[in-house]
């Protein structure tokens, strides 16, 4: 399958990374084509260099892995290449300008994925993975149990295809957690994560729903 990657950060090298090494065509995208994040990645891993643009239409499947504070510009500049494609949205739109802990720039009656989702009105948009580490979105086990992962969308079937990917990726415990609104509860949890992560001193744990 043909993925677009954008973005060259830990996120961004760490999914593109995984879905070359599980066989897929993917084109990691940047602002520029001579990036040298780009370019590194493409180096190493045999993946393919572009700009965000050359990217998107590569793919069939998008990841959005930039910043969440630059996501809804640079998409806004790709639309068109975007039209009809499902685009995964992992960004979280966290402001460190005032340190650590991060806030949320959006939240309660708003979230990213649906400012993405509004300008992106012919894309499919879906949010996942944003709750986990980089390392654990590639590899679940490194967390023990069956902990989960969310998903977020207005197409079911759109849904359907990223829930097969993350399957793919060793995900068991997957829940849909309803249309695109439902990335406000998503993104909310990350006040939480950060709040776990300096606690912990570890990026490898995750939250496990279990019920009755």
């Amino acid at each position: 399958m043909k993925f677009g990657v954008l973005g060259t950060g830990a996120v961004g090298q760490t999914i593109a990374g995984k879905l070359v090494a599980m066989g897929h065509d993917v084109m990691m995208g940047a602002r520029a084509a001579d990036n040298e994040k780009v370019l590194g990645f493409a180096r190493r891993t045999g993946g393919k260099a572009g700009t965000f643009a050359e990217a998107a239409a590569h793919g069939e499947m998008v990841f959005n892995c930039t910043r969440g504070d630059t996501s809804v510009a640079m998409l806004t500049t790709i639309s068109g290449e975007l039209e009809g494609k499902v685009l995964v949205d992992i960004a979280n739109p966290l402001d460190f300008s005032q340190g650590f802990p991060p806030h949320l720039t959006v939240s309660n009656t708003d979230s990213l994925a649906e400012q993405i989702q509004r300008i992106l009105p012919g894309t499919f948009v879906v949010k996942s993975l944003n709750t986990v580490n980089a390392a654990v979105m590639i590899d679940p086990s490194r967390v023990p149990g069956h902990h989960t992962v969310f998903v977020s969308g207005n197409d079911q079937h759109a849904k359907g295809k990223v829930m097969d990917l993350l399957r793919s990726l060793g995900w068991q415990s997957i829940i849909d957690l309803g249309d695109i609104t439902s990335a406000r509860a998503a993104e909310q949890l990350l006040p939480l994560w950060v709040r776990l992560f300096g606690v912990l001193g570890t990026g490898d744990f995750n939250i496990a729903v279990m019920k009755a």
